[in-house]
C-alpha cells in the first residue's frame, strides 16, 4: 500500500522567503520549458520536444543563473520538467481518446503551489530521529525546516513535496510497504446511499448528517468575493483580500476533508463488507443542454438550468468522489471488504417486490410501491438496493 503524510511546516521569515522564491523558479522552468515545446511545434516544422532533451538543457540552465535556478536541487527541477510531460502525454491521450484536450497551460505564480523531490536524500532530507522532539526537514536552499508531526510516520519513504497552500507551507511524504492494520471482525454486512439530505444512510437504517460546509460558509464566503472585486489589481488591499477567500475556502476544504475521515472510519470500524454505488459523478453535475424553440432563432425553451445549478453545489458540497476514495484507502488498510455496484435504478426499486418505477418515489423522502405498497424511507430503500445488488444478506433487518 501506498499512502502519503502531510504534515505543517513552521519555517522562520527567512526559509519562507526562500521557500517563495523556490517555487517562483520552478514556476519560471516550467512555463519556460513549456514555451519551448510551444515554440518548436509551431516554428519549427512541428518539431516535438521531449523531456529528455529538455532535461540536458538543465546543467546550462544551472551555470547561467547560479544565484537563481543552480540553488535549487537538480532532481526537483527534473521533477518539474517531468511533470509537465505527464502533462503532454494527457494531452495526446485526450486527443487520440476524442475527449476535450485540454492544451497545457502557462502557470501564475498563485497557481504554481508544489515541488516535488523524488527520492529522500537527493535535494532534501527528512529527519527520521529527531532530536529533543522537533522534527525537521532539510532542503536544498532553504536550510532545516521545523515540522509539526502529529503522528508517526510509516513504511519507506519514496518521494517528498513541499506544497504552499492557504498561506502555509505542508510537506508531504509519499511512503510505500506500509503494515497492515486489520480490525476485528464484526460479522455485519451494509449497503451505503450517499445523499444530499442525508450525508450516508445505511441500509439498516442510520443516517449520517449532511454538514453542509459551503453552505454555511456562502455569506462570508460572498462578502469576501465581493470585497476582492472591488479591490485594484496589484494593491496590498487586494492582495489582503485575496487572503481572506483563500482562508475561507481551505476552512471549508478542511472541514469536508475532516467529516469524510470520521464517516469512512465509523463504517470500516463497524461493518466487515460495505456495498456502494458506483457514482459518475462529472456526468450528474453536467450542465443540462440548452433547449431551442423551432423555428424561433433565439428563443429556449426552460431546461431546468437553476434547479439542476443548487443539486450541482449542494453534490459539490457534500464531497462524495472524496468520501469514497477515503472510504477504499480506510478498507483496504483494515482489511474490510468494499463492493462497488450499478448505481441504475437503486432509487425506484422496491425491495419487497421488486417492482421498478419512478412512480414509487414520491418525494425526496417518501418511498411507496406502486405495486405492493411498500412505504419507507427513500434512502433506505436506495441502500437496501445496493445491498441486495452486492449480493449481502443482512444479518438485521432494517429500521423504517
Amino acid at each position: 500500500m501506498r499512502r502519503s503524510f502531510k504534515f505543517l511546516l513552521r519555517p522562520t521569515s527567512k526559509q519562507s522567503t526562500a521557500l517563495t522564491e523556490m517555487l517562483r523558479d520552478h514556476c519560471s522552468l516550467y512555463n519556460g520549458a513549456l514555451q519551448e515545446r510551444r515554440d518548436a511545434y509551431r516554428h519549427v516544422s512541428r518539431t516535438n520536444v521531449r523531456y529528455c532533451d529538455q532535461s540536458a538543457q538543465l546543467k546550462d540552465i544551472r551555470a547561467f543563473d547560479p544565484e537563481g535556478h543552480g540553488r535549487w536541487s537538480f532532481s526537483s527541477q527534473q521533477a518539474t520538467l517531468r511533470r509537465l510531460d505527464k502533462a503532454f502525454a494527457a494531452f495526446f491521450r485526450r486527443v487520440k481518446a476524442g475527449h476535450k484536450p485540454g492544451y497545457p497551460r502557462f502557470r501564475g505564480v498563485h497557481r504554481f503551489d508544489m515541488v516535488g523531490f523524488p527520492k529522500d536524500g537527493d535535494g532534501c532530507r527528512w529527519d527520521s530521529t529527531p532530536n529533543d522532539t522537533v522534527t525537521r526537514v532539510r532542503l536544498q536552499g532553504v536550510g532545516h525546516v521545523r515540522v509539526h508531526q502529529h503522528r508517526p510516520v510509516t513504511g519507506t519513504l519514496k518521494t517528498i513535496s513541499v506544497k504552499h497552500e492557504g498561506g502555509r507551507w505542508f510537506v508531504i511524504l509519499s511512503c510505500d510497504d506500509l503494515p497492515a492494520a486489520p480490525l476485528p471482525a464484526t460479522g455485519r454486512k451494509v449497503g451505503i446511499d450517499l445523499g444530499i439530505a442525508h450525508f450516508v444512510t445505511t441500509s439498516d437504517g442510520t443516517h449520517v448528517v449532511n454538514p453542509r460546509h459551503r453552505r454555511d460558509a456562502a455569506v462570508a464566503l460572498e462578502q469576501a468575493q465581493r470585497m476582492l472585486s472591488r479591490c485594484q489589481r496589484g494593491s496590498n488591499r487586494r492582495r489582503k483580500a485575496r487572503r481572506k477567500v483563500t482562508e475561507l475556502h481551505g476552512a471549508v476544504r478542511r472541514r469536508r476533508l475532516d467529516h469524510a475521515h470520521k464517516a469512512a472510519l465509523a463504517l470500516v470500524r463497524d461493518a466487515d463488507v460495505i456495498a456502494h454505488e458506483t457514482l459518475r459523478i462529472t456526468n450528474m453535475v453536467r450542465t443540462p443542454r440548452p433547449r431551442p424553440v423551432p423555428d424561433q432563432r433565439g428563443v429556449f425553451a426552460p431546461n431546468g438550468a437553476a434547479a439542476k445549478t443548487g443539486l450541482n453545489r449542494g453534490i459539490h458540497d457534500a464531497g462524495w468522489r472524496l468520501f469514497l476514495d477515503i472510504l477504499a484507502h480506510k478498507a483496504e488498510s483494515a482489511g474490510r471488504v468494499l463492493i462497488p455496484v450499478d448505481a441504475r435504478d437503486t432509487s425506484r426499486r422496491c425491495p419487497a417486490c421488486g417492482h421498478v418505477s419512478k412512480d414509487n418515489r414520491l418525494t425526496q423522502a417518501d418511498f411507496v410501491c406502486v405495486a405492493c405498497g411498500h412505504t419507507a424511507n427513500a434512502d433506505v430503500v436506495g441502500a437496501l438496493n445496493v445491498a441486495h445488488r452486492a449480493g449481502l444478506v443482512l444479518r438485521e433487518a432494517p429500521a423504517v
